[in-house]
């Protein structure tokens, strides 16, 4: 039977995937955010997860306006990085799950009434493949399958912070349904606070970062509640990608044991956060 070993929340903030590419992660801006990163890549070589899930927002890569889904999975054998108007990142492309994706899918559909697009071709751009950098480093080939799991966070009307709770919980049951003998991860990714445009452009909120932290151990209900008008005011127009945390915490049972937790400002222009999650 599948195993669920635990996941990560993380920042995937672009800046950090260029600090990573040109090698540039030891200068004194950077440093500081990569050592705070090394316990969670120790912890990722320990459990050593066969098949990753990456719940992540596309930024206009492989999906538009024109076709927004508010779900999607991936289901195809290989996911290649996008070329986001610079040429793609110097990285491997993912080797996906079929297998996994497609019983996922099933149970998410039949089961539990979510109605994801599945994508059979699909490019991955910095919000899947950042992650993957922090916790795998510069490599020839990942250490493991990858299963992207895209979010709208960018189209109104997105999906409330509950029903990505919900999506967790619902994922956690179609991986323990799983047959094969295989290690599952899921990392949840975007945010924390953070604003790219207009008068508030480089807002940044402590507070409400810590608050999220705090919540995201010992009190995710609470946090599903929040609705994007809150999370807008508080958080910026961009760190609305928090609410994908909450598919990743979702996955865990209700009582989690905090492997790690790091909070670092700067990166770029952003708050960057990570946590590191185990079943209590």
């Amino acid at each position: 039977m599948a195993k669920f070993v635990g996941g990560i929340a993380t920042s995937h903030v672009p800046s950090i995937g260029a600090a990573i590419d040109h090698r540039k992660t030891q200068e004194p801006y950077w440093r500081p955010l990569f050592d705070g990163v090394e316990p969670a890549r120790e912890w990722i070589r320990t459990v050593q997860p066969d098949v990753v899930i990456v719940v992540y927002n596309d930024h206009a890569s492989r999906f538009g306006l024109d076709l927004t889904p508010t779900f999607a999975i991936g289901v195809a054998e290989q996911f290649p990085p996008h070329d986001e108007g610079y040429g793609p990142r110097p990285v491997p492309s993912c080797e996906g799950d079929p297998d996994l994706a497609w019983h996922i899918t099933e149970s998410l559909v039949l089961n539990d009434e979510f109605d994801v697009a599945m994508v059979g071709d699909m490019t991955v751009d910095h919000g899947l493949t950042v992650p993957l950098s922090l916790m795998f480093g510069q490599t020839e080939r990942w250490p493991c399958k990858v299963i992207p799991l895209c979010v709208n966070v960018i189209q109104y009307p997105q999906p409330t912070a509950l029903r990505c709770l919900k999506l967790g919980q619902a994922l956690r049951r179609a991986i323990d349904s799983y047959g094969p003998d295989v290690k599952v991860a899921i990392f949840g990714t975007g945010g924390m606070s953070h604003q790219l445009q207009g008068e508030r452009a480089g807002l940044i909120n402590r507070a409400y970062d810590e608050k999220w932290l705090d919540g995201m151990y010992n009190d995710p209900s609470t946090l599903a509640k929040i609705g994007h008008t809150e999370l807008l005011r508080e958080a910026g127009s961009e760190g609305l990608e928090i609410i994908m945390w909450l598919v990743m915490r979702g996955a865990l049972n209700e009582q989690v044991r905090q492997v790690y937790r790091f909070y670092h400002v700067p990166a770029s222009n952003t708050a960057f956060g990570l946590l590191v999650f185990e079943d209590a």
